[in-house]
């Protein structure tokens, strides 16, 4: 086996085990990602794994397979993409076909429905962890501009009840712009 082949065999298990253990949707795979794909295979670096999951959260469909599909063509283009996918869908369409068995079964068990109680808990501390983690990460930038468009977003979603799209959007565009202007700067400077 080559080492393009075995970077794919090792992409596609490692999104096929944290699919299989993630409950509570897909902001709780965002730090699973991280931990395994910037601190332990060290194939994406911290900075691109922060605009991953941004450009995972803002694109249509559910974040946890957008992030693989982001983190696969990432590490291993077309190809990486496509098994990352199939690592991250394949978990839960088993899992529910599972369920759907014994559908009745479950829906009426008193033990599964305080079970799933218990887990909101859970996923309440990662995804407060993957906000922290975020945190930080603009912190770390020392920049003004990620700060301040956190604290503008979170107002205007929370008190101003603006449109989120509208707010993505404008993110969208002030990020762009900065980074146009940003690198615009270094070519000048490198110049």
């Amino acid at each position: 086996m080559n080492k393009h082949q075995k970077k794919l065999k090792t992409l596609f298990f490692s999104t096929f085990r944290l699919s299989a253990c993630t409950f509570g949707g897909g902001f709780v795979i965002i730090p699973l990602l991280r931990k395994k794909f910037v601190e332990e295979l060290h194939w994406i670096e911290e900075q691109e794994m922060m605009d991953l999951c941004a450009i995972a959260q803002s694109s249509p469909g559910a974040i946890a397979v957008n992030a693989s599909i982001l983190v696969g063509y990432h590490t291993a283009g077309l190809v990486g993409a496509l098994i990352a996918t199939l690592g991250t869908v394949l978990p839960p369409l088993c899992i529910i076909s599972l369920i759907s068995l014994f559908y009745q079964a479950f829906r009426d068990s008193v033990v599964v429905s305080l079970v799933m109680t218990g887990m909101l808990a859970g996923v309440a501390a990662v995804i407060f962890d993957v906000v922290i983690t975020m945190i930080q990460g603009i912190f770390q930038q020392k920049r003004p501009l990620p700060l301040l468009m956190l604290l503008v977003s979170f107002a205007a979603a929370r008190y101003l009840k603006i449109n989120i799209i509208l707010i993505l959007l404008l993110c969208g565009c002030v990020g762009a712009i900065d980074s146009l202007s940003r690198e615009k700067a270094r070519k000048e400077r490198g110049c």
